[in-house]
């Protein structure tokens, strides 16, 4: 299972479409898997959408689009057409400086032309604009340069600790909880009227028929409200969902009560209790699952919780603290000890360490200098510094990782595609079965009571609730848990492909090894000595940022060599380099260098040798073609790469070493940390092709890396992961990010995947086992409607909370 090089990793790499956007709406309403795999469906026929994916847990649609033909107007429309709300991001700004009512219809139609700005509103008499915007698309920041660019300023209306998600979460909590007490106390005296029934004990009031309608009705309607509501909308947008089911099911329990009751004067055989307690469980199973959802995404909260609130800046030659989102890029900022770098920069001046443990997931603090890249949220430990700021706002690495996690835990796993094909004929299919099961029981057996409460039990048992909330809950508390452990996780799919991983490449320098190599041997073969060796080494790569030429260079100006510059200079790429120093051509490179310019090495193969067995790369030097001597630098490995190597192997993982070095150097190195299988002098350019080997053996390939050189073998891979120390073109081809550095994070990475997937599946069956026992059950009159409510309504609690345990996952061993 080989995976193409994906088009927006490598823009315009053979790909002459036009770039495609992507926006995240968030949707009020759905209630099952019918409801998001409706609107994803609808979605889909858009003109312009290339793709779209509704996750029922977040309750958010991800699409990508192609804004020439269709824009985020379109999809609200698309989507309230379907029977669905939009909820929009909220947020009120305090004016400054208008003078009358033509200044307020200026500074909105300004906000109102804003990509991402969905309606705004400016009352002139308060000062204040409300707009309702999408967050990804708009920042508050744009909104207030806005203002400014019209002849105003602005400020954020800011309520401490406010959080419009969490708020509009807690309403609805808040709603089902009072609706469920309400329907609770209601529904009560028809239990105990069909309690005292049974147990052969009357009491004449809770029998009442007329007591019986005035207990249910409200329940029925009022509580029930929502249910009718919800099916109103998803049969207008063309298919049926759980509420549906449910207000079918209920209404049928109801009405046929009402016609024994007071048309066939029938008062034995009602069943007020059974529409009440149906609506009561199922109140009661969407208020815990609503508290236990309310749970699944809080990494993002964390993540964003770690922000700094605050920076202090220089401005006019003054220290003035300002808010985070204020700060602009190239702004010098201050930081004292124990202070949270505000945004991300590099130091002007200064020293201290860094605690980055939110970020990489080591608890160890790393020295920072002048010169040195600092990220926003990581904590100063030591001394006081400055720093030039480079990203701010949605720029900054930490609201990169919040991106990345909102859109991972938003995307589809593979795995989810049987649900949702199951889903999207399950209600219909349903409903086909509780009317065979009303016509069997009333017309083949003659029981119209059985055969219409036996179908009540058919369309509760059955809403598909869980099936539908199986996979994303899964998939949500998995990247968290990711995110919080320094695994970034792009999507479910590469969440999901991780665990099937059974030949996993590894690219030698910088990611089995710490990628900063020390000279470590300087042999003279002939007419010059160590020093003036180190020397024209050394010049011949003082403008190399290849960490073999940077150990040669610090070498050399640690012995206090002076460096001129070259006076030409070739690099060749996977031999070496060529240059003239002094007059003299000096080649300093590997044995396919010296091969290619017909230059003996009998002299020094030897010498080559006994290096590389000792796991060291050595570069050999000829001057004026003569052989003159060889260098040896060392890269030495990282301190848990053996351990995470031997904990891969004993997950029945296949590993590959893959380097350029020589063979020789290459398996003493692969020896140190316990790998058999190396792939030696590999170009870089080659990377992807052993990749590509390895997957049309049948092998499902993971690829770690680091470099820039790695990033079309990253894509080649079913998986590629990269370290995250590394380049950002590296970073960008991969699928998984390791923030640490550490290989144990492909080991945690693989464990949290088989977990994430055990914990889908076990969903999985209990979401298909609820309704493939349940539904015969019930048709065959074995479970009572009440039974059949608190079935279903807890097949959706038991889902969500065994996802939660995710969240309680030991990572580490």
């Amino acid at each position: 299972m080989k995976k193409a090089i994906e088009r927006d990793k490598y823009p315009g790499h053979g790909d002459n479409r036009r770039d495609v956007e992507k926006v995240t709406v968030k949707i009020k309403g759905m209630t099952c898997a019918a409801c998001a795999g409706r609107i994803e469906r609808n979605l889909n026929k858009l003109k312009g959408v290339e793709k779209a994916n509704v996750n029922l847990a977040m309750g958010k649609a991800v699409i990508e689009y192609q804004s020439a033909d269709v824009d985020v107007k379109d999809f609200i429309k698309k989507i309230r057409d379907t029977g669905y709300d939009v909820v929009l991001d909220r947020t009120e700004l305090d004016i400054i400086g208008m003078d009358c009512a033509s200044c307020a219809i200026r500074v909105e139609k300004a906000l109102s032309k804003l990509e991402g700005v969905e309606k705004a509103g400016v009352n002139f008499a308060m000062k204040r604009a409300v707009v309702e915007y999408f967050a990804d698309r708009i920042s508050i920041r744009d909104m207030i340069d806005t203002v400014r660019k019209a002849g105003y300023d602005a400020e954020e209306k800011k309520e401490e600790g406010y959080d419009r998600e969490k708020e509009e979460r807690n309403k609805e909590i808040e709603d089902l909880k009072r609706f469920f007490i309400l329907s609770a106390v209601l529904s009560l005296p028809l239990v105990a009227a069909m309690f005292s029934g049974m147990l052969g004990i009357p009491v004449e009031i809770l029998h009442n028929p007329w007591f019986q309608l005035v207990m249910a009705t409200p329940v029925q309607f009022l509580v029930g409200y929502r249910f009718y509501k919800g099916a109103y909308h998803a049969l207008k947008g063309g298919g049926a969902n759980m509420d549906v089911l449910v207000a079918m099911g209920t209404t049928a329990a109801y009405f046929y009560s009402v016609y024994n009751a007071f048309i066939a004067g029938d008062v034995v055989n009602l069943y007020f209790e059974t529409s009440a307690v149906l609506i009561t469980l199922i109140l009661l199973g969407k208020y815990l699952e609503a508290v236990a959802k309310g749970r699944t995404s809080e990494a993002i909260k964390k993540l964003l919780g770690l922000q700094a609130k605050t920076a202090r800046v220089v401005r006019n030659g003054e220290e003035v603290d300002i808010p985070v989102e204020e700060v602009t890029a190239g702004d010098v900022v201050i930081v004292r000890p124990g202070e949270k770098i505000p945004v991300d920069g590099v130091i002007t001046e200064g020293y201290s360490s860094v605690d980055e443990s939110m970020l990489t997931g080591e608890s160890i603090p790393v020295e920072k200098k002048s010169g040195d890249r600092v990220i926003g949220a990581t904590i100063n430990k030591t001394g006081t510094f400055k720093f030039e700021a480079t990203k701010v706002g949605r720029d900054t690495v930490l609201a990169q990782i919040v991106k990345m996690v909102e859109e991972a835990q938003g995307s589809k796993a593979p795995i989810q595609e049987l649900a949702d094909r199951i889903s999207g004929v399950f209600v219909p299919v349903v409903i086909l079965i509780a009317l065979g099961t009303l016509s069997i029981w009333w017309l083949a057996i003659g029981n119209l009571n059985a055969g219409i409460i036996n179908a009540v039990a058919v369309l509760v048992i059955a809403c598909p609730c869980a099936m539908g909330l199986a996979t994303p809950t899964s998939v949500m508390v998995g990247t968290g848990k990711g995110a919080e452990n320094g695994i970034l996780i792009k999507g479910g799919e590469h969440l999901q492909n991780t665990h099937k991983i059974n030949a996993l490449v590894l690219d030698k320098t910088g990611t089995i090894t710490k990628g900063s190599p020390e000279l470590t041997d300087v042999i003279a073969v002939g007419r010059y000595n160590e020093d003036e060796i180190l020397k024209y080494a050394a010049t011949t790569e003082k403008g190399s940022e290849h960490p073999l030429g940077e150990a040669i260079v610090t070498a050399a100006k640690e012995r206090g060599i002076e460096l001129a510059d070259p006076e030409k200079f070739d690099a060749i790429p996977g031999h070496g380099v060529k240059a003239v120093i002094e007059g003299q051509e000096v080649l300093l490179g590997n044995r396919k260098l010296m091969k290619e310019e017909n230059i003996r090495i009998d002299a020094v193969e030897n010498i080559m040798q006994r290096l590389e067995e000792e796991g060291k790369t050595s570069m050999l030097m000829a001057v004026d073609r003569d052989m003159a001597g060889v260098i040896a630098v060392a890269d030495t490995i990282k301190e848990n790469s053996a351990k995470a190597i031997r904990q891969l192997k004993d997950m029945g993982i296949e590993i590959y070493m893959i380097t350029g070095d020589n063979k020789r150097t290459a398996e003493a190195i692969a020896k140190q940390v316990g790998i058999e299988r190396v792939l030696a002098e590999v170009l870089p350019e080659h990377k992807a092709e052993e990749v590509q080997k390895l997957a049309e053996q049948g092998r499902i390939t993971g690829m770690v890396g680091d470099g820039i050189n790695d990033a079309p073998a990253l894509a080649a891979a079913d998986v590629g992961l990269a370290i995250g120390t590394g380049t950002d073109v590296a970073i960008e081809a991969a699928d998984i990010t390791l923030m640490s550095g550490d290989l144990m994070g492909i080991v945690l990475a693989v464990r949290l995947s088989r977990a994430t997937m055990r914990n889908i599946r076990q969903n999985l069956f209990w979401a298909f086992i609820y309704n493939s026992v349940g539904i015969p059950f019930a048709a065959l009159g074995f479970l009572s409607p009440i039974i059949a409510g608190g079935a279903m309504a807890f097949s959706s609690v038991s889902v969500v909370t065994n996802a939660l345990r995710l969240k309680r996952l030991r990572l580490v061993r």
